[in-house]
């Protein structure tokens, strides 16, 4: 499959490998024909050495120990070009003949003049009965009893006792380094398809077993999808790698779905429950109003629709909390004025409210959903005090905490954390006429954490709303 991971794995893995062994196989190749060619010449340079050192000792040119012509062809000549000696069986140097060798006296140059000698005196080289220091070395080819072939030239100078010079110019052959050379990348080339095989085969091998918990995470989200159960979960791998942390990462995303689902159909449930009650009742009431107009109950019919209106306005709200509903920004609510705004609508409670020390503390977010956060802790506590409601606004530290505190009994340890769940009500504010649906702490808290603040009990029977002052 060209397009599966496994398949791109194995190409991108294939590919690095194949330049690398590329780059790595011309680097050794050039490093072996470096060495091999230093080599042929240093082999060369030795043997021209070797006869220089005769020349310079004084040996006649018929004389000299030249090295065998397959090995080392030598060819002596002198400043002019002329072959004063030659090695056996050489023939042609550089596609050059190289004649028959000059035979003689003993030494060469016996009929040099003194100008001349006073002439080389003057000259670069070695000086008598020297060798010189530097070696020249070139490519070429020789022919050598009939048979053609590439060598690596070494050219040293050497001067006898009379002062004549000769350059000694000797080879070393390069086949032997050019089938090194063609041996090695003879092998490279058989050797790299066949590597390059078993990198994709172990790259495919390898990936298709790292990938193996994916397709199980796959199938598993799949069948959940199918059957819409989201009690299940996927496997997790032992390892602890990516993939066993995308599998625990999966599970968590769906026990938060499983969750969220969960309370939505409790909401569901739960508020239907709750209008059913006012509606049955205000339906009961208006039928009996129809029958018999003298015994209907306006005041309890009214009381049934506000209670109607207000649960479907609570359920409008918590629908756009839901949605991701946010207060706009840039928009700055003071608490205290906020605080006062409030309490001084409040002519009908049961508990006046006294507003305690107040510090004139802004903060950013939405003016009516922060007044609807509090009308509703201050209806929590009118429904649970017995003579006093107290609202008192503090600064502490970057935040700005808002406190309502009632003399009611307070609030459990352990419900503390429940009566924020919506439509939960405790077992002493279950009557309809007592309690309400069970929204208002719910909506309260929700608000609160999108102004990027919280809302909790402490001990007893104290609200606090923190948010974060503005600035």
């Amino acid at each position: 499959m060209p397009g599966s991971v496994r398949a791109r794995a194995a190409a991108g893995a294939t590919a690095v490998v194949a330049l690398a062994l590329i780059a790595a196989g011309t680097a050794v190749l050039l490093v072996l024909r470096g060495n091999l060619q230093g080599q042929a010449g240093l082999q060369a340079e030795v043997a021209a050495r070797e006869v220089a050192a005769q020349i310079a000792t004084g040996t006649p040119y018929d004389r000299l120990d030249l090295p065998d012509g397959d090995e080392h062809p030598v060819v002596v000549t002198d400043e002019d070009g002329r072959v004063l000696a030659v090695g056996d069986d050489v023939r042609a140097v550089d596609g050059r003949s190289v004649g028959a060798a000059r035979t003689g006296a003993g030494h060469a140059g016996a009929g040099r003049s003194a100008a001349d000698e006073d002439t080389d005196d003057d000259a670069r080289g070695p000086r008598p009965g020297e060798v010189d220091d530097d070696a020249h070395q070139s490519d070429g080819t020789a022919d050598v009893d009939g048979t053609v072939a590439d060598y690596r030239f070494a050219a040293v100078e050497a001067e006898d006792g009379r002062g004549e010079k000769a350059t000694v110019r000797a080879g070393s052959a390069l086949a032997p380094e050019r089938a090194a050379v063609g041996s090695v990348r003879d092998a490279m080339l058989i050797g790299l398809p066949l590597l390059l095989v078993v990198v994709a085969g172990v790259t495919w091998l390898v990936t298709r077993r790292a990938l193996r918990p994916v397709e199980g995470i796959r199938a598993e989200m799949a069948a959940i999808t199918a059957s819409t159960d989201l009690s299940r979960r996927v496997p997790e791998p032992a390892a602890r790698d990516e993939i066993a942390r995308l599998a625990r990462t999966t599970n968590e995303t769906l026990a938060a779905l499983e969750a969220s689902v969960e309370r939505q159909r409790r909401f569901v449930a739960d508020a239907s429950h709750e209008l059913r009650s006012p509606i049955a009742s205000l339906r009961t009431q208006l039928e009996v109003g129809a029958a018999h107009p003298e015994l209907l109950d306006v005041p309890g019919a009214v009381a049934d629709t506000v209670r109607l209106q207000r649960l479907a306005a609570d359920l409008l709200l918590l629908a756009r909390l839901d949605a991701g509903e946010r207060p706009a920004g840039g928009r700055r609510v003071d608490l205290a004025a906020l605080v006062r705004e409030e309490t001084a609508q409040r002519v009908g409670d049961r508990v006046p409210v006294r507003v305690g020390p107040s510090e004139g503390l802004e903060v950013a977010g939405s003016r009516s959903q922060l007044g609807r956060v509090l009308g509703n802790l201050l209806d929590n506590a009118q429904r649970h005090a017995a003579s006093s409601v107290e609202v008192a606004v503090v600064r502490d530290g970057a935040w700005a905490v808002l406190r309502v505190e009632d003399d009611g009994p307070g609030v459990p340890a352990a419900e503390r954390e429940r009566i924020f769940e919506r439509f939960v009500r405790l077992d002493d504010a279950r009557a309809r006429d007592d309690g309400g649906a069970g929204l208002g702490l719910a909506i309260a808290r929700d608000v609160a954490v999108r102004h990027g603040g919280s809302l909790a009990v402490r001990e007893g029977a104290v609200f606090e709303l923190r948010l974060p002052v503005a600035g």
